[in-house]
């Protein structure tokens, strides 16, 4: 046993995320599997948590992808790249995810009569000087990208984080890939108004804002 175990490791290491999910889909090979879980763990909580804005559900969303993946195993069609069907079951769960925070979020204004949502809290500690501004502008970049609707953050996401081709975001989104392009030029153009905008809103807050005494 402890021999052909040992034989099996190289493949096992070297073979494709297809060839590997292909012993998943037929013998329910449980190494093949660790392997591809072990390769991807990271890209999908990465997408997970810039399509919802939450790293710890991020986490919890890329188990449940994992999960969904091994459930729908007879489903994979080895023609197809496994990344792609990958990515589709992860997006599918941050879409389910997105609806039900807006649900809740609509609720409770709709309990609360108010629609103001509650502020986020403060850090205790501010960032050191140095990482202030760039930690400013990664923040804007990310309010910007969850404030886009998922529609079009998805192909921003897949696109510029991911790095997918737009032949492959039209796969994973089986959506014609003429549409793919005409989201991303649409996103672009959201996230470039949102991001002027909030530029525009500091340079007047620090213009508006007395030196500090000495």
């Amino acid at each position: 046993m402890t021999r052909s175990f040992l034989n099996s490791l190289p493949s096992l290491f070297t073979m494709t995320d297809e060839q590997a999910m292909w012993r998943v889909r037929q013998s329910d090979d449980a190494q093949a599997f660790a392997q591809l879980v072990r390769r991807w763990e990271k890209p999908i909580q990465a997408l997970c948590a810039r399509m919802v804005g939450d790293a710890q559900g991020a986490e919890d969303l890329a188990q449940e992808t994992f999960a969904r993946v091994f459930g729908r195993r007879r489903d994979y069609e080895p023609t197809g790249r496994f990344s792609t069907f990958l990515w589709r079951v992860a997006l599918n769960l941050c879409h389910d995810e997105l609806r039900r925070v807006k649900r809740r979020r609509e609720t409770f204004l709709a309990d609360n009569g108010t629609g103001e949502e509650n502020a986020e809290p403060a850090t205790d500690a501010p960032a050191p000087d140095g990482c202030l501004v760039e930690r400013e502008r990664a923040d804007s970049v990310r309010r910007a990208l969850l404030n886009l609707d998922e529609t079009y953050r998805s192909v921003v996401v897949l696109r510029h984080y991911e790095g997918l081709k737009f032949r492959e975001i039209a796969e994973v989104l089986e959506i014609p890939e003429g549409t793919v392009k005409s989201r991303m030029a649409e996103a672009l153009g959201q996230l470039h108004r949102s991001l002027r905008a909030t530029l525009h809103e500091t340079e007047s807050h620090e213009r508006s804002t007395p030196p500090p005494r000495r």
